[in-house]
């Protein structure tokens, strides 16, 4: 029989120790094809296999996260597997009644109202205090920030002083509304945000006594390795972004940090993506589904209406020729389109996020033919935000929002599909086509929050019917996974067949290159 022995070199890596063949075998196991890796130039260029290896054969060397796999390889194959005493998993020491009674005596507080924390939210705070390492898969508006929070606090009273907390997310949005949650959480107690918490974006100090260091990955991930040997425990926020270089370069920067939890909506649904994020965090443990969320009255109902486009035959004869570039160039130029989109965001009741790609292209010349489409309406205000928009003003829009009963906010996927919190979002248009599962469900997520006078969300999926023959055009093909990601989630939605009379209008050569 195969011995492998599993050491734990340190808090991000272990160390396998087994025989070559074996150790070749597990190099095997965890080896993946990366999506989508075909069209990447290091791959056309065959300087890449399109492959991700999690564990190297010649170092021996794995993603500490994975333990449970290197156990199932070993039970499959009847290996025995030796584990480090270091390595072994914590035991038991929370149960949820006594997280729960911990929460509440926080009392923590939502504008100043107590709040009382819900079952799901309980048991995600109680796995992670018992796991040490997870990632709490729990959709968005499930209340996450509250569980951050509740985190926070219980480590604060069982770590030395001296150590710290690190909490990581995508952008400096969240790094405002991630303190702002804190704030608003402690407002009724004597725990102070500011005094607890230090905020890192970019051009920020990044050495404080403070605690409590919120940061985007983007500010940090270029420091030594000795900035991140005072921090006992690391959170991620939003962790399905948790897939570039720089993220898994802070996470291995991290080898005496013991408490390492992610929590995330959404997982893009390949395998290779699941195993990465549980490699720097641990195993993933499902908190609770959007349709459970909805059935209990915890989450705005939602309604989805996909208008599908289409298009004059000529048209889709030309445009269905075409590369994806070249179609989706033809489809953010298309006026006939844009008029439509327009036409629509001004007809919604309540306030509307429009959700768009291309800044220049097809971001700014949409707000612009919404403003003119609506600057005869009273109390419908327009506003745009994209990348280029500062912080400053993002979260005055957003706060902006939240007051305003019918305004229309025209945004990047970027800025706000993930992590933004507006509770009075009624509407929301997908103005640009996407097959990725995590964009369309944060996304959607974004309108799900529950608030006064909001008893419906609405969602307008824009679907363009440019096949011809029996070849579906590309953007068609990326609607249709869509609609599987709908039925996986077990979502309404009704289809809605919208004929676009227009004339043919032929792409320039260098308008598809």
């Amino acid at each position: 029989m195969g011995v492998i022995e599993v050491r734990s070199m340190n808090t991000a890596n272990l160390r396998v120790v087994t025989e070559n063949s074996i150790s070749y075998e597990l190099q095997d196991y965890f080896t993946f094809d990366v999506p989508g890796a075909k069209y990447s130039p290091a791959y056309k260029r065959r300087v890449w296999d399109g492959k991700i290896k999690l564990y190297n054969a010649f170092s021996g060397l794995l993603p500490a996260g994975l333990m449970d796999y290197v156990a199932t390889f070993a039970r499959d194959r009847g290996y025995e597997v030796l584990v480090d005493s270091l390595v072994a998993q914590p035991e038991i020491k929370f149960d949820c009644e006594r997280v729960r009674q911990f929460i509440r005596s926080l009392n923590p507080t939502a504008s100043g109202q107590p709040l009382e924390p819900h079952d799901h939210q309980v048991d995600a705070v109680c796995h992670a205090m018992n796991q040490s390492r997870c990632v709490l898969l729990s959709p968005t508006a499930s209340g996450k920030s509250l569980a951050i929070y509740s985190l926070c606090r219980h480590y604060q009273n069982t770590i030395a002083p001296n150590r710290k907390i690190l909490i990581v997310v995508p952008t400096i949005s969240l790094v405002a509304q991630m303190y702002a949650d804190f704030k608003d959480y402690s407002s009724t107690t004597k725990w102070n945000a500011e005094k607890n918490c230090h905020r890192i974006t970019a051009g920020e100090a990044k050495l404080t006594d403070k605690q409590i260091v919120i940061s985007t990955w983007q500010s940090i991930y270029k420091l030594p390795r000795a900035w991140f040997d005072n921090f006992e425990v690391v959170i991620g926020d939003e962790a399905h972004l948790f897939k570039a270089q720089s993220l898994n370069s802070i996470m291995n920067k991290l080898i005496d940090c013991p408490y390492r939890m992610a929590l995330t909506g959404t997982l893009d649904g390949s395998k290779i993506h699941k195993l990465a994020i549980e490699g720097m965090f641990g195993p993933v443990h499902r908190v609770i589904t959007t349709k459970e969320l909805m059935d209990r009255n915890l989450l705005t109902a939602l309604r989805i209406e996909c208008i599908m486009l289409r298009y004059p035959p000529d048209v889709r004869k030309i445009v269905c020729g075409l590369d994806y570039h070249g179609e989706i160039e033809w489809l953010i130029g298309c006026e006939k389109r844009n008029e439509f989109i327009a036409h629509l965001a001004s007809a919604t009741r309540g306030n509307t996020l429009v959700l768009f790609n291309y800044v220049e292209k097809h971001g700014k010349p949409l707000y612009e033919l919404i403003k003119k489409t609506t600057e005869n309406m009273e109390n419908r205000k327009v506003f745009f935000v994209a990348g280029e928009t500062e912080l400053e003003q993002r979260e005055g829009i957003r706060s902006i929002v939240e007051k305003e009963e019918n305004a229309i906010i025209v945004a990047s996927y970027g800025t706000f599909s993930t992590g933004i919190n507006i509770k009075s979002l009624k509407n929301i248009i997908f103005a640009s086509p996407s097959k990725s599962r995590i964009r369309v469900l944060q996304s959607i997520g974004r309108q799900l929050r529950k608030c006064d006078g909001k008893h419906i969300a609405k969602l307008y999926d824009l679907a363009d019917d440019l096949h011809h023959n029996e070849n579906l055009n590309y953007t068609l093909k990326h609607f249709l996974k869509r609609i599987r990601i709908y039925e996986s989630e077990q979502f309404r939605y009704k289809l809605i067949k919208m004929p676009i009379e227009m004339r043919i209008k032929r792409p320039k050569k260098e308008e598809i290159k």
